[in-house]
């Protein structure tokens, strides 16, 4: 299927194995028993350009790592950590296997690795939206009722919001992941996506896939809208107890980053699934691109934001870009550096 398509563009010619997969059909279905390794395209018909995108995604997930990993070092609210810790996982669950496409041309993975990867990916979103609701009720109970604060949010109920918040994440995906493990794949090897999204997954599937879709997009709809009622509700009793008091400015610029924080998540993240699920008009390659930004920026800018409202994150951040930048201009020699052996 490939004898017309340049063979440097490996990504284009898997994407044209993979739209035309109707045509070349695998002559048995694979499942557990049959668990043959899948083939991420990465960004179909932009193999010449892969080295060029891995320069962006990898500088974005050191900054992911270092940004939350500060956080995580230094963690001085619960909610906040946990944002970070989720972040983390989210971002490694796809960036490293998508630099080393764009680098190495590493496009194969395991059959059960992708199903665990769309496990983590998709439970770390619903898990993101559950940090952002907790949040969001946090700021409303500092700012509405600061002298029960303490009392309300007390470490056991922190703990078992922490802990529900984690195990929602899980209990949505338990049921998608049956259903998907369970399908026949037996069209063809190639996932048009650069990571083991559920919608491109399924479409490899030779027997009706509509079942996990309709259950993926419902549920997915679900978490957000009652999540984002409820902070709304949340900010909506924030501002009418702060509105024409002196502590209004200072209510504002509280919830600015909070309110920043879950545009970035919420607003990608519907485009992407509405976009994949009815979207005909929007290409593949657009497609790949909104769902891989959609992981990665709210990772990148989360502990970016929070910094300009927090200086001990501020603090910490700039320190470590101080050693990093400065680690690559003392050279390979540690002794060249002030921070390392005797001259500290």
């Amino acid at each position: 299927c490939c004898e017309n398509i340049a063979a440097e563009d490996e990504s284009c010619c898997l994407y044209h194995f993979c739209t035309h997969q109707s045509k070349y059909p695998l002559m048995y279905p694979r499942n557990s028993s049959h668990a043959q390794p899948f083939l991420l395209s990465g960004l179909p018909g932009m193999a010449q350009f892969h080295h060029w995108v891995f320069l962006p995604f990898g500088l974005m997930y050191l900054v992911a790592v270092l940004g939350n990993g500060t956080i995580l070092l230094d963690p001085m609210h619960c909610f906040l950590a946990m944002l970070a810790a989720i972040d983390v996982v989210m971002v490694t669950s796809v960036v490293p296997k998508l630099l080393g496409i764009f680098w190495f041309h590493s496009n194969q993975i395991g059959f059960t690795a992708c199903f665990v990867q769309m496990f983590f990916v998709h439970s770390s979103t619903a898990e993101e939206s559950g940090v952002l609701l907790a949040m969001a009720f946090d700021r409303y109970v500092a700012i509405c009722h600061p002298l029960r604060y303490r009392m309300i949010l007390n470490r056991q109920t922190v703990a078992r919001i922490c802990l529900a918040i984690v195990v929602r994440g899980f209990l949505v995906m338990v049921p998608l992941s049956g259903m998907v493990t369970k399908l026949p794949y037996c069209h063809s090897l190639v996932v048009p996506h650069s990571y083991c999204e559920h919608m491109a997954v399924t479409s490899l599937a030779c027997a009706d896939p509509n079942p996990s879709r309709l259950y993926s997009v419902s549920l997915s709809s679900l978490i957000v809208g009652m999540d984002t009622a409820f902070i709304a509700a949340s900010y909506l009793m924030i501002l009418k107890a702060v509105l024409g008091k002196d502590s209004c400015r200072r209510a504002f610029s509280t919830c600015g980053c909070h309110m920043a924080v879950m545009l970035l998540f919420y607003i990608p993240g519907l485009v992407s699934i509405y976009v994949q699920q009815f979207s005909r008009a929007v290409s593949v390659r657009a497609q790949v691109l909104l769902a891989d930004l959609y992981l990665t920026l709210p990772a990148v800018l989360n502990p970016i934001i929070y910094s300009m409202r927090n200086r001990r994150i501020r603090k910490a951040i700039k320190f470590l870009l101080w050693v990093l930048f400065d680690s690559m201009h003392c050279g390979v020699t540690a002794s060249r550096c002030p921070y390392f052996g005797n001259n500290k």
